[in-house]
C-alpha cells in the first residue's frame, strides 16, 4: 500500500494492525500525528441555531422599521418641494392685470421701461416672465403709451391690434367707440385684417363701426392726462359716459337726446364746475341724490 493511501486510510480511522505499523514507519508520522493531536484540542464554537435565527429576524425587522420610520419624512420633503415648485412656476408665469376704478388714474411701468397711463375704469394685461421674447400687452378702455425703442410692441384691444417700435400714443377702446391717436413716431393700427399707418397728429377713429374722419391732433399729450376731458362733435352719451368714469357717478337723463353731438369739455377736479360745462351749453339743469345725478330740459 502507497503513502497517499495509508494516510486517507489514518484519515478516515481505517487502518489495521498491519498497516497502522506501515503508517508510523512514514517519514512524516510525527507531523501527521501532531497535528491530529491539535485538531482534536480544537473545538468550535458552540452555535445556537434558534437563538441566533431570532437575532437576525430582529435584525430584519429593525431595518424595516428604520425605513418605515424615515420613509414618510422622504415623501413629506418631497411633497413640499413639488409643492413650491408648482407655485413658483405658477405664480411666475401668470399674467399681469392692472384695474382703474372709476376716477382713479394709475401710471405703470413695463419690464423695459416703457410707461402706461391708465385712465379711470380701463383694464391693462401682460405677462413679465415672456416680456424679452413677446412685448405685447392687451388693453380694454383708455391709456397713453410711452414705448420704449426695441422690438416690435404690439397693444391688443378688443376692436384692434396697435403695433409700434418706439413711440407716443393714446389708445381709446370702449363700447362701440376706439380711437387711436399717434403723438410721437410711428403706429400701425390693424382693424378689421386691415393696417393704418399713423404719423405724429395722426388718428383712427370708429364709433359705432364706422370710420370717422378727423383733424390733425395739435396736442402733444392727450387731454385726460391733464384731468380734462375734451369732445368735439361726439354723441352727448360718450360724454356722459366719461363723465360717470371720472367723477364716480350715475347719470339720468330725462327728455334728453343722447345722440346729440356735443363739442367741449369737463374738468376732472371739481365735480361741480363739471356739471355745468356739459349741462349750460344744452341748456340743461341738474339735480343730485346720493350718488345719483339726474339732468333735464329746462
Amino acid at each position: 500500500m502507497n503513502r497517499e493511501e495509508l494516510i486517507q486510510k489514518w484519515l478516515d480511522h481505517d487502518l489495521n494492525a498491519q498497516e497502522l505499523e506501515a503508517f508510523k514507519q512514514l517519514e512524516d508520522y510525527a507531523a501527521l500525528s501532531k497535528l491530529d493531536t491539535n485538531i482534536k484540542h480544537f473545538k468550535a464554537p458552540e452555535y445556537n441555531t434558534s437563538e441566533n435565527l431570532e437575532q437576525v429576524l430582529s435584525t430584519i425587522t429593525s431595518d424595516k422599521q428604520k425605513t418605515r420610520n424615515w420613509l414618510p419624512t422622504v415623501i413629506k420633503i418631497a411633497a413640499v418641494f413639488v409643492i413650491c415648485f408648482s407655485v413658483y412656476f405658477y405664480t411666475t408665469t401668470l399674467d399681469t392685470t392692472i384695474n382703474t376704478l372709476a376716477s382713479q388714474k394709475q401710471s405703470v411701468e413695463l419690464p423695459d421701461a416703457s410707461v402706461v397711463e391708465l385712465n379711470a375704469m380701463s383694464t391693462l394685461v401682460f405677462n413679465e416672465s415672456k416680456w424679452s421674447d413677446n412685448r405685447q400687452v392687451s388693453l380694454e378702455g383708455e391709456a397713453f403709451f410711452k414705448v420704449a425703442k426695441g422690438s416690435r410692441f404690439d397693444v391688443k384691444t378688443e376692436d384692434g391690434i396697435i403695433s409700434v417700435l418706439g413711440t407716443q400714443f393714446n389708445i381709446k377702446q370702449r363700447n362701440r367707440y376706439f380711437e387711436v391717436i399717434c403723438y410721437e413716431g410711428k403706429v400701425a393700427v390693424t382693424y378689421n385684417s386691415n393696417m393704418t399707418k399713423l404719423l405724429p397728429g395722426d388718428s383712427f377713429f370708429v364709433l359705432d363701426g364706422k370710420l370717422i374722419a378727423t383733424d390733425k391732433e395739435n396736442q402733444t399729450l392727450p387731454s385726460w392726462l391733464q384731468n380734462q376731458s375734451r369732445f368735439k362733435s361726439l354723441p352727448y352719451r360718450e360724454v356722459i359716459a366719461e363723465f360717470e368714469r371720472q367723477h364716480n357717478v350715475t347719470i339720468a337723463l330725462e327728455n334728453i337726446d343722447d345722440s346729440q353731438l356735443f363739442t367741449g369739455s369737463f374738468t376732472h377736479n371739481d365735480i361741480e364746475i363739471a356739471l355745468k360745462s356739459i349741462t349750460l351749453p344744452l341748456h340743461l339743469t341738474y339735480s343730485k341724490t346720493d350718488n345719483i345725478i339726474t339732468l333735464k330740459r329746462e
